[in-house]
């Protein structure tokens, strides 16, 4: 049945929401029909998370009302919502660590005989469910803590197909995951569409939204502005209702020539995760690093960083000729070396303090004397950095953990430009940022290197490395495949060497 056809499960009408100094939703309206996956797209900030979590029962709105199969709908809470058969994966990771994953998959509803959890039953189960989404090489009893950043989201899509449900709302589910995994989610929606579900899919990647998506609502600045099918619009027209501009146009790179060596690896080997791992990177160059999930990369550059301890190989830094010590990250630090890492959530920010005191956090000593703090000089620098990144936030003032994802990676991103390292290390800078502001960090970035910053640019997507890089060097189990040129990049060569290592090329 096309959605065209189909019955309408879910209708919000004139849905308002305003938090301390900021209008999120604005007498939007949203429909979502049976057998149909719904994309909601728009900037950061725009409202799409705050829209979701209304209808998941997560917040309430200030007004307006909802209907659920033709009924009033009026959540009282999460329980609520999902006893109603609407379940919501989250674009942040709400796991538990040292629970299995198992354990994570159904934390709700653990199997249990004579008052203990049946670890055979639930380990049986997770295997069933961790299959249908590329898990299967995961053990199921092995704790979260151990996997990648795009290993647990993976999890949490697992938790949230794990149970049948009338309407399935997905934020950003794909920004860790590899194109494999990818692909398997999608088939995973396809499937549960026929089956009838709902699905609301939120998502900056507009290219996943024109292929999974049957209809699309464009936010700007908590209005809805646009609804129609996906099979009218193309990418760019998506872009422009968003952004109100045509990024296609905006040149990223423009070919300056590398300085000299800035970072030299050599025999880099962290266990079986990083193995002889040697690269270069030059000021002015931005080399971009790709790789599938679990390949080495992030492992890679945790070393460099200080942050791993490596078993053995050397860094050197500016053309030295005696290696550099580094062994731990305020050694990487002090030699002008930043890591922005991919999980800005737990390893980024301190999300209880306000924007400006985590922008000021790696350069205290810049703005204090004789060891008290300069509070307005950190608010004028702090406001510098949210105007250049255009950081959405009541002020400086608003706490981090208030904010939406892509604008926390901003913070994150002005932090270590207040640093002003020479050596720039960027691990996933674009995971659940909207188009608009990667356009804004691709700029930035090339701003950076033209000033003769090195830059490592970690990424999973492809199209961006190729768009941005001077370089891609290939990780493949553990190893540097190989490392393209920019007149020789392809997207089927990348491919290849990312595998090359797991088929014995």
């Amino acid at each position: 049945m096309s959605p065209a056809k189909s019955k309408t499960v879910f209708k919000a009408s004139d849905i308002s929401k305003s938090f301390p100094g900021v209008r999120a939703l604005c007498s939007v309206d949203f429909d979502l029909k049976e057998a149909e996956v719904h994309a909601l797209v728009g900037e950061n900030g725009a409202g799409k998370s705050t829209l979701v979590s209304i209808i998941a029962g997560l917040q309430s709105p200030d007004s307006g009302q909802m209907q659920l199969d033709e009924q009033t709908y009026r959540p009282g809470g999460k329980a609520d919502a999902e006893a109603h058969g609407i379940r919501m994966v989250m674009q942040e990771l709400h796991l538990i660590p040292n629970l299995s994953v198992a354990e994570n998959i159904f934390i709700e509803r653990l199997p249990s005989r004579f008052g203990f959890v049946n670890y055979s039953k639930l380990n049986l189960a997770a295997r069933q469910v961790m299959q249908r989404v590329g898990l299967g090489d995961v053990e199921p009893d092995v704790p979260v803590r151990r996997l990648g950043v795009g290993q647990q989201q993976m999890v949490e899509i697992a938790a949230g197909l794990s149970r049948r449900c009338r309407i399935l709302a997905l934020d950003e589910p794909t920004a860790s995951l590899t194109d494999r995994e990818i692909e398997l989610l999608f088939a995973q929606i396809r499937k549960l569409k026929a089956e009838g579900v709902g699905i609301i899919y939120i998502s900056h990647r507009i290219e996943e939204v024109i292929d999974i998506a049957d209809r699309v609502t464009v936010l700007r600045d908590g209005k809805a502005v646009f609804t129609g099918p996906t099979s009218d619009l193309s990418p760019n027209e998506i872009i422009f209702k968003m952004v109100g501009r045509d990024l296609e146009q905006e040149q990223l790179r423009h070919g300056s020539k590398p300085g000299p060596v800035a970072l030299r690896v050599d025999g880099l080997s962290v266990g079986d995760k990083v193995r002889d791992v040697g690269f270069e990177v030059h000021r002015g160059e931005i080399l971009g690093v790709a790789g599938l999930m679990g390949s080495g990369r992030t492992e890679t550059m945790r070393a460099v960083f200080g942050a791993d301890k490596a078993d053995r190989g050397r860094i050197y830094l500016y053309g030295a000729e005696e290696p550099a010590q580094i062994r731990r990250p305020r050694d990487a630090v002090r030699n002008g070396i930043a890591l922005l890492t991919e999980d800005r959530k737990e390893q980024g920010l301190l999300l209880s303090l306000a924007v400006r005191k985590n922008i000021s956090l790696a350069r205290l000593g810049d703005i204090s004397r004789f060891g008290w703090l300069n509070v307005s000089e950190e608010r004028s620098v702090a406001g510098r950095y949210v105007d250049a990144l255009s950081v959405r936030c009541s002020s400086a003032e608003q706490m981090v953990g208030e904010l939406s994802g892509g604008n926390q990676q901003k913070v994150v991103i002005a932090k270590w430009m207040y640093r002003d390292c020479d050596i720039l290390i960027f691990d996933e800078p674009t995971r659940g940022i909207d188009v608009g502001a990667k356009f804004e960090i691709y700029h930035m970035l090339s701003e950076l290197a033209e000033k003769g910053k090195a830059i490592i640019f970690v990424s999973s997507d492809l199209k961006e490395l190729m768009a941005v890089c001077d370089r891609i060097m290939v990780f493949s189990a553990g190893r540097v495949a190989e490392t393209f040129g920019s007149r020789q990049f392809s997207r089927e060569k990348i491919m290849s060497a990312a595998f090359s290592e797991y088929m014995g090329a």
